[in-house]
C-alpha cells in the first residue's frame, strides 16, 4: 500500500520530436493537488485505488478500514515508515487482527512494489494541462478503472523476484 499526490502542476516527461524541432508542453504550474492511496498484490495483480483530499494519519485509517471491510482473511501490508503508517490510530488496527504491517527500512521505495504503479497512473496525465482538479481527477479515475482490469501487467511491474510466495524465484544449482 501506498500513497501519491498530483495536481494541476504538470508532470513533465520526455517525447519524440522530428530532428531540429523542439517539442512544445503547454505548463501553467497550480498547487492544488488531489491523493490516490493504492493496495497491490504482487503475486495476482490484484489492485484498489481510492482516492483522497490529503494524506493524514484520519485518511490512512479510513482508507485502511474501507479497504478491510467484507474481507474474511487476514491481509499483511508492505508499507513505508510514514508518519500516518506507524501512527497509533495505525498501530491500533493491527492490534485489532485482521491486518498485520511489514515495514520497510527508511529510503527505499525500490522495494516498494505499489511505488511501481505511479509512472502507470501517471501515464495519461502527463504532459497535459488541466484546467480544474476535477477534470485531473476525472482523467485519473479512468485510468485507475482500466489499470484494475489489467492484472498481467500490474503483476510484471510489482511481483518482485525475491517476493515471498511468488512465481518469478530463480533455482540456482
Amino acid at each position: 500500500m501506498d500513497e501519491h499526490r498530483v495536481g494541476l502542476k504538470p508532470i513533465l516527461r520526455r517525447v519524440w520530436a522530428r530532428k531540429g524541432e523542439r517539442p512544445v508542453v503547454e505548463v501553467r504550474p497550480r498547487y492544488e493537488w488531489l491523493y490516490v492511496y493504492a493496495f497491490v498484490c504482487p503475486e495476482t495483480g490484484e489492485t484498489e485505488f481510492w482516492r483522497a483530499p490529503s494524506v493524514s494519519t484520519e485518511w490512512v485509517t479510513q482508507i485502511l478500514a474501507a479497504f478491510l471491510r467484507g474481507r474474511d482473511t487476514a491481509v499483511l501490508l508492505v508499507l513505508d515508515k510514514a508518519g500516518w503508517h506507524v501512527s497509533a490510530e495505525t498501530l491500533a488496527m493491527e492490534e485489532a487482527g485482521a491486518l498485520a504491517f511489514e515495514h520497510l527500512p527508511p529510503y527505499s521505495p525500490e522495494l516498494m512494489p505499489a511505488e511501481r504503479l505511479w509512472e502507470l497512473t501517471d501515464e495519461p496525465l502527463a504532459n497535459r494541462v488541466f484546467e480544474r482538479l476535477a477534470d485531473l481527477e476525472t482523467a485519473l479515475a479512468e485510468r485507475c478503472v482500466s489499470l484494475t482490469d489489467q492484472p498481467e501487467r500490474i503483476r510484471s511491474r510489482t511481483l518482485f523476484h525475491w517476493w515471498p510466495g511468488g512465481t518469478n524465484h530463480t533455482l540456482i544449482e
